[in-house]
């Protein structure tokens, strides 16, 4: 009876075709390209573009804030403001911040997108300083 051949003599004599060559090396690029995709956090370059604007732009914004948060503060009124702020609707706060022109920055026509309701959350979130020193 023949002896059954163990795993590495086996492995030592197979002879792949050049078919089963090219299927096994596009098998594994496609399986390379669905697990970098899928989990390696790869990302297209449109993809990575529109990543970066989003950032920019959220950066832009809490910049705004921030600085409307300083020139809310410095406002002869600021404790009046404040009170109307908090007695507005949630959904005007942004309208009342952006006709101030807190969150229009110097040299801009426009108010910065979506810094209105970030400057309004964090007006809401601490007392202006004229108010604490008053």
């Amino acid at each position: 009876m023949a002896e059954k051949m163990r795993l590495g003599r086996r492995w030592e004599s197979y002879q792949p075709s050049k078919s089963i060559w090219f299927w096994s090396c596009a098998a594994c690029v496609v399986a390379t390209i669905v697990v970098g995709f899928a989990w390696g956090g790869w990302v297209t370059g449109g993809t990575a573009t529109r990543m970066a604007a989003n950032a920019a732009d959220a950066g832009r914004a809490q910049l705004a804030a921030a600085t409307c948060v300083a020139r809310f503060d410095l406002g002869g009124d600021a404790a009046a403001q404040l009170a109307a702020l908090k007695k507005a609707d949630s959904y005007d706060r942004g309208d009342m911040i952006s006709k101030n022109g807190w969150v229009t920055m110097p040299g801009d026509a426009a108010p910065v997108p979506g810094a209105a309701d970030i400057c309004a959350q964090r007006l809401l979130n601490t007392e202006p300083a004229t108010a604490a020193k008053g």
